[in-house]
This record gives structure tokens, C-alpha cells and sequence, in this order.
């Protein structure tokens, strides 16, 4: 199966113990082992919105300008489909690996009904090579889902479903707890090496594309118009066990980007993180925390410093607790919240985000080995500096298929 495919999926299993696959369709071909995986997913979304007000880096729904507060839509949740394909072989004393995917959306709301109109309906979030021994690690490169924050995202019981930011917005997956909790991994550019395993530790460090498309003021594009000094720096530790009835998995993560915008403004951001998951029978939690400077909130390095180039710091986590009913059903319940703080006086006068939050109630139910039913209600606050509010809630109806 896809490294991260499988990884997504062992995200989810460990917070939900879905009973997804865990191989795709498997295809011998001589010296070759060609693995073709992914999943399809669809959700019906009603959304209510209970104000209308502008907040730069806001993640609350708002009331259309016709000031109607409800809509709905049918679109792919966290986890977008996915069609991968993978091949695997031992040469000269290597394991060697390459994957490819794309992920395409379900059909958008718009007058064309299939994203005609919009450059990023498809996605092809992974191009990458890889090559290593289990007695010394791997090396990979190409395009992959960055190193800090990704155990965050994969251990995100909204996964498998919608999370924030679901009804009718034309993106091509909504944001789960991206924003209200962690910040997003991304998909980047990378050369990372990986230890090996040495009895459930590991550590991965990576160099990254520095160029990620958001400046520090959260100008999209503007980064890109710039030579960037160094490439971004990324790196994880983690230790899985597992002891009697307890499983779990601690993990820390970090990264490094130094910046230059086209105002002419320079800085470093920096952040940092820490998780734990735990399983235990039927139950299981999880609880994450981050916090960084110049890093901005919801998308890496947007809204990092203020126009005058003055860094702020942010923060943020999440705790969630899963259930397995006596159906197999699990039950989930999830409070997340990430924090800006404004950089000086000047910034804390603005409509600039000051947190945005998320509770979320889920249930995730394995109708078959492959097919999950997922039904989630999820809230969605945010809070500017200058004390303005949005208030969101949205019903989420869908089911998640893996192969």
C-alpha cells in the first residue's frame, strides 16, 4: 500500500480502530512488486453560519452578502480521494521504492460542475524516490507530506471525515482540525533520511522547498517572488510501544524557515510540537501541542509577522477521546483551538484572527472491512483581536471506502 496512504490510514486506525484495508491491489511484475491503492470519499454538508463578519485568517463560516446563513454541499472531506500507485523491489542490497497519486475532487458546486473553472480540483500531492536498508534508514526524494505536524493530522479522528470548513467553499478537501488545532503539514519538496527502527524509535530530518507560496503577512505568492536564503528545515522523533492491553505513540517535531518578503522584511520562523496517543480496549485518546514564533496559524508561515516585520508567536493543540461501542460504532469527541497573538499594539487594534476553535462529536462506523459510514457535527468559533466573532456549525453525512 502507499507509504501514506498507509500512514493516513494508521492515523485513523489509531484514533478510530477503523477496520480499513491495510493493502491495496498488489501486482507482481518480475523484479518489481506494483501496489495500486487509495480511497474514495463523499460528504453531504449543512452548514449554519450565525454572523457575517470579516476576520483576516478567520476559520468560522460567514453569511453569504445576501445575508442567508445556511448552505449545503457534496464534497470530499480531511482525506481527499485518492488513487496511488506504488512499486517496490530489493536491488544491490537496497530496498527501492517509488510512488505516485493523484486526488481528485468530488464535483464542485459551480456553474460547471466539475471544477472546469479551477486550476486545483486534482491534486497530485506525492512524486518522490526512495532508497535505504532497515540496518542503516532510507533516504527519500521528491514530494511528500512535510515532517513536523504530520502525526498531528494523521491522528485527527476527522480523517475519515469532514472537521471545519465543509459546506459548498470550491476547495478541494475541507480542513478537519487544520487550523483548530495544528497547523497544516502540507505536501512539499524534500530530501529526508530516516533511521532506522530501533525497537519502535525513530527520527526523521529533512530539507524542505523554502519557497511555500504564503509570506510571513500571509500575501499569497509573495514568497515565491524572492530568493530564499536557505532551504526549510524539518525533523521528528518518535517511540510507538506496545505493553500488555496499552498501545500508543509519543512523537516531537520541529521546523525551521528563514524568510524574505517582497516588503523587503526578513526573519526566521521556528515551531515546535509535541503528541501522545493511547489505546487501551475500547478506548482511546490523543492530546497534541504546539507552539512556534513567526510560524503564523492553520497554513505554515501565513499570518507569521505583521507588515512592519515584527515576528508573533502562536500556539495551539488538541485533545481528543474515542469509544468503541458495543456495534463497533466508535464514538468520538474532539476540542481543538489555535492561537495568534498580535506582534504590537498596531496588530492587536485589527480584525486579525486571535484563535479560532473547534469541538467536534463524531461516529465512525465499519460497515464492511474496506467501507466506513461517518456522520460528524463539528463548531467552528473564531475571535479577531479587535473583538469581533463568527459562529459556524456544520452537520456532516458521508461514508470513506479504502482499497
Amino acid at each position: 500500500m502507499n507509504k501514506n496512504i498507509k500512514l493516513a490510514v494508521a492515523g485513523a486506525v489509531l484514533a478510530l480502530s477503523s477496520q480499513a484495508s491495510n493493502a491495496g491491489i498488489i501486482i507482481p511484475a518480475g523484479e518489481w512488486t506494483l501496489d495500486i491503492n487509495g480511497n474514495v470519499n463523499a460528504f453531504a454538508n449543512w452548514t449554519k453560519a450565525d454572523q457575517s463578519n470579516s476576520i483576516t485568517g478567520g476559520l468560522a463560516g460567514v453569511k453569504d452578502s445576501a445575508g442567508e446563513k445556511n448552505t449545503q454541499g457534496i464534497n470530499t472531506g480531511l482525506l481527499p480521494a485518492w488513487l496511488g500507485f506504488t512499486g517496490k523491489t530489493r536491488q544491490n542490497d537496497l530496498d527501492v521504492e517509488f510512488t505516485m497519486s493523484l486526488q481528485p475532487n468530488v464535483s464542485a458546486g459551480g456553474v460547471t460542475g466539475d471544477g472546469a473553472l479551477a486550476a486545483d480540483k486534482t491534486l497530485f500531492r506525492q512524486t518522490y524516490v526512495s532508497f535505504g536498508d532497515k540496518s542503516w534508514g532510507s533516504i527519500k526524494l521528491g514530494k511528500d507530506i512535510g515532517v513536523f505536524a504530520s502525526d498531528a493530522i494523521l491522528n485527527d479522528m476527522t480523517l475519515l471525515g469532514v472537521g471545519a470548513a465543509a459546506a459548498n467553499s470550491g476547495a478541494s478537501t475541507t480542513l478537519g482540525g487544520i487550523g483548530t488545532g495544528y497547523i497544516y503539514a502540507a505536501w512539499k519538496g524534500q530530501v529526508a533520511y530516516t533511521t532506522p527502527n530501533f525497537n519502535g524509535f525513530q527520527a526523521t530530518v529533512a530539507i524542505v522547498n523554502p519557497n511555500m507560496g504564503l509570506d510571513g503577512t500571509g500575501v499569497t505568492g509573495a514568497t515565491n517572488a524572492l530568493y530564499q536564503d536557505r532551504f526549510g528545515l524539518e525533523g521528528k522523533a518518535a517511540y510507538s510501544f506496545t505493553a500488555d492491553a496499552l498501545s500508543g505513540k509519543i512523537w516531537v517535531s520541529g521546523l525551521s524557515n528563514k524568510l524574505k518578503t517582497t516588503s523587503a522584511v526578513e526573519y526566521t520562523a521556528t515551531a515546535a510540537d509535541i503528541g501522545v496517543n493511547l489505546n487501551a480496549g475500547n478506548f482511546g485518546i490523543t492530546g497534541y501541542f504546539y507552539t512556534g514564533e513567526g510560524v503564523g496559524t492553520t497554513f505554515a508561515l501565513a499570518q507569521g509577522a505583521s507588515a512592519s516585520g515584527q515576528k508573533r508567536d502562536s500556539d495551539g493543540g488538541y485533545i481528543q477521546a474515542t469509544y468503541k461501542l458495543p456495534t463497533a460504532t466508535k464514538l468520538g469527541l474532539a476540542y481543538g483551538r489555535s492561537n495568534l497573538d498580535a506582534a504590537d499594539a498596531t496588530d492587536a487594534a485589527t480584525a486579525l484572527v486571535d484563535y479560532n476553535e473547534r469541538k467536534t462529536v463524531g461516529l465512525y462506523h465499519p460497515l464492511t472491512k474496506h467501507l466506513n459510514l461517518v456522520g460528524e457535527w463539528n463548531r467552528i468559533e473564531t475571535r479577531s483581536h479587535s473583538g469581533l466573532d463568527n459562529e459556524s456549525t456544520t452537520g456532516s453525512l458521508g461514508a470513506i471506502l479504502f482499497f
